[in-house]
């Protein structure tokens, strides 16, 4: 298998707004994600009759194939970028919530007695002991549902939006290797780089963690 690099060269523009689109998607499942998993794994660690349902729930989404998710949602929000910003959001669910849950379960009782003792009360308790402490589990979570979102993007292609999955189908299409290849490295690069920044971002909000180890 060849790749023509000419080719690459000549759609640098195009390969570069696929990228962007791409990354766009994935993004703003995972921030959708979070924005729906943090309150519903505050209530499954708090109300605990409720903790086998909502995990139990999210692990059914997950098994539902991410093609038949995408058709069933297009006949509520259509061919649009809604739909896939909806179906990737699906799939983060199952790990940004189970971590959130397991971070906030990791937080030592001594610590939340404590905050207690001190007379805060459990909403601030909540955002400025619970949530950092389980900082540390959630950014896991994160990492790991960033790269599968930027993994699963193409599949929207099927739907006419799947950022760098376009180059897949054209490449198969033509029987033409170099927009598949390309597609897979930009794919790839855009996981690495996204899990990297997301590994920064979590040292700068866990300095303690860095104490600890020091």
């Amino acid at each position: 298998m060849t790749v023509d690099w000419s080719w690459i060269s000549d759609h640098a523009g195009d390969l570069t707004t696929l990228s962007v689109s791409h990354l766009q998607a994935a993004l703003s499942a995972v921030l959708l994600g979070l924005v729906v998993s943090l309150p519903l794994a505050v209530l499954a660690h708090r109300v605990r009759p409720l903790r086998g349902f909502l995990l139990g729930m999210s692990n059914v989404l997950f098994t539902i194939p991410s093609i038949a998710v995408f058709v069933l949602l297009l006949p509520v929000s259509g061919l649009t970028r809604t739909t896939t910003v909806i179906g990737l959001t699906i799939y983060t669910l199952v790990v940004l919530l189970r971590n959130t849950v397991e971070g906030l379960d990791a937080v030592p009782a001594r610590t939340k007695e404590a905050a207690k003792a001190m007379g805060t009360r459990p909403l601030r308790t909540l955002f400025t002991v619970e949530l950092p402490l389980a900082l540390p589990v959630i950014m896991a979570g994160v990492r790991i549902a960033t790269v599968m979102s930027i993994s699963l993007v193409s599949v929207a292609t099927y739907i006419g939006d799947g950022g760098l999955g376009q180059l897949f189908t054209d490449g198969f299409q033509r029987n033409f290797p170099t927009p598949v290849v390309a597609g897979v490295v930009l794919t790839l690069l855009l996981a690495l780089i996204a899990d990297a920044l997301l590994v920064a971002v979590q040292y700068v909000l866990t300095p303690w963690t860095r104490k600890g180890r020091a």
